[in-house]
């Protein structure tokens, strides 16, 4: 895929230096600071395993976080953009491939913890929404499942990887405008991360010119 100019050619892009460790580390290493002895421990509510201090660095090793992100200029006031991206459940009307989207047992498009299932050029998606925020204009969401990379050229393909993503729109005052931030977190394999960020690097700005297009075309700004 490719990326294009939104508005003017107002784009800002790049990408975030690579996190160190992963989400899992950090419970082991909480889990080993609460409780050494390897018992069930009342503060944690729970068992964790006892973890040598190289066996913790192997794990520390073996996956990475990196990260892809992207902002985007949208000429359009910021109100009118929340209002297309607020509900989780509404990507068909945003997002080009997008075909269908439902959120599963009758939760709201707003609600933490909602899961949407969607059909994104013929795969069906699965992701749990984890922070919505009114005030600041931000959702979270999450992959409930690892995300295959999609077949490329016969060379090995990276394994999969678990993912976050965040989208976060912020007021422009001149011109009524809206800058949206857009980045998903990724947990690689080391050897995996640059291709995962590369690849997302190109879906993003798709996606976000592709919300553009939507707005040019709803919005009675465009008219």
């Amino acid at each position: 895929m490719t990326s294009g100019a939104l508005v003017n050619g107002g784009i800002l892009v790049g990408f975030a230096a690579p996190l160190q460790g992963s989400a899992t580390n950090g419970i082991v290493l909480l889990c080993e600071s609460w409780r050494p002895t390897g018992k069930a421990s009342r503060k944690s509510g729970g068992f964790c395993p006892r973890k040598s201090p190289t066996s913790a660095r192997n794990e520390s090793q073996r996956q990475a976080m990196t990260q892809a992100y992207y902002s985007a200029v949208l000429d359009h006031p910021l109100d009118e953009v929340w209002s297309l991206i607020r509900d989780f459940n509404n990507y068909p009307a945003y997002i080009d491939g997008v075909s269908e989207s439902v959120i599963e047992d009758d939760k709201r498009g707003d609600e933490v913890g909602a899961i949407r299932r969607f059909c994104y050029l013929g795969n069906w998606i699965r992701q749990r929404l984890v922070d919505h925020s009114d005030r600041q204009h931000s959702l979270t969401y999450a992959g409930l499942e690892a995300l295959p990379y999609p077949q490329d050229d016969g060379s090995q393909r990276p394994a999969p990887t678990r993912y976050q993503g965040t989208m976060h729109l912020r007021p422009i005052i001149e011109r009524d405008r809206t800058l949206i931030e857009w980045s998903v977190a990724l947990d690689t394999e080391p050897a995996d991360a640059d291709r995962w960020q590369a690849l997302f690097g190109s879906w993003i700005p798709d996606w976000t010119d592709s919300l553009a297009r939507t707005l040019a075309r709803v919005s009675p700004r465009s008219r």
